[in-house]
């Protein structure tokens, strides 16, 4: 029974879709989170560029 359970291969591409539907999630949220953080520092640059009295 366990050998037969083993080698039955239904059902494992439910959970196969399901792990890369998790790291491209994970993918898109670190490439978001890292750009954003680049923008929101490349604006705090040029703020400061233009008002060098705003302290950054």
């Amino acid at each position: 029974m366990f050998k037969k359970f083993m080698q039955d291969e239904t059902g494992l591409e439910l959970s196969e879709y399901a792990v890369a539907a998790a790291l491209v999630a994970l993918a898109v949220i670190t490439a978001f989170t890292d750009l954003g953080t680049a923008i929101g520092n490349r604006i705090t640059s040029l703020w400061t560029a233009i008002d060098p009295s705003a302290g950054g």
